[in-house]
């Protein structure tokens, strides 16, 4: 939901160079394996392979063409079983990025970006992390956790709040209890 708040509110508004990064709740999380939590992590770090692959020769754009399209078949479609190459060709990538799926070459780099996240926030976080610059130098918050994408103007007021926020020295979090599930926007086309 964060993604689809920065990038379909905020973005262009204020001007913003994403560059996307790996996070894995395996990694940080390690759950017991054959656990049905083990098994489904596994499965979105497998999918950071090949996230891991596409950067390799197609870049940040390449990267956030298949995170968009994973994220509309995990979160839209309900699906999490679907084949990682039709996926890839959905995107508009090659489906031999889909080799990456179990290729233990790309750990290392999976592991290095996570642990750079985590070192601009600590390790009390989960995700979403957004990392800026700011003047006290680069920042990383966790969150901010939506369960909608606001409107254009509460987008842009939420950004500019948790900008202001990053950039006080001594800020270090805000946090209520949920109380509602996430409420998808139409799928992403």
């Amino acid at each position: 939901m964060t993604a689809r708040w920065v990038v379909d509110e905020v973005k262009d508004q204020r001007d913003l160079q994403i560059t996307w990064q790996p996070f894995s709740l395996l990694l940080k999380n390690q759950p017991a394996e054959g656990t049905p939590y083990y098994d489904g992590v596994l499965r979105t770090y497998q999918m950071l392979r090949v996230m891991e692959s596409v950067r390799a020769t197609e870049g940040n754009d390449g990267v956030f063409a298949l995170y968009w399209e994973l994220g509309a078949r995990i979160h839209h479609d309900k699906d999490r079983e679907f084949d990682i190459a039709d996926a890839l060709e959905a995107a508009g990538l090659p489906a031999t990025h889909a080799e990456a799926f179990e290729d233990e070459r790309f750990d290392t780099e999976i592991r290095s970006r996570h642990d750079a996240g985590l070192a601009l926030t600590g390790d009390d976080v989960g995700t979403p992390i957004i990392a800026m610059d700011t003047p006290g130098g680069r920042q990383g918050i966790f969150g901010p956790v939506i369960t909608a994408v606001p409107n254009s103007e509460d987008s842009l007021r939420l950004w500019d709040g948790m900008v202001a926020m990053m950039s006080v020295d001594g800020f270090w979090e805000l946090k209520r209890t949920r109380t509602r599930r996430p409420e998808f926007p139409a799928r992403p086309e």
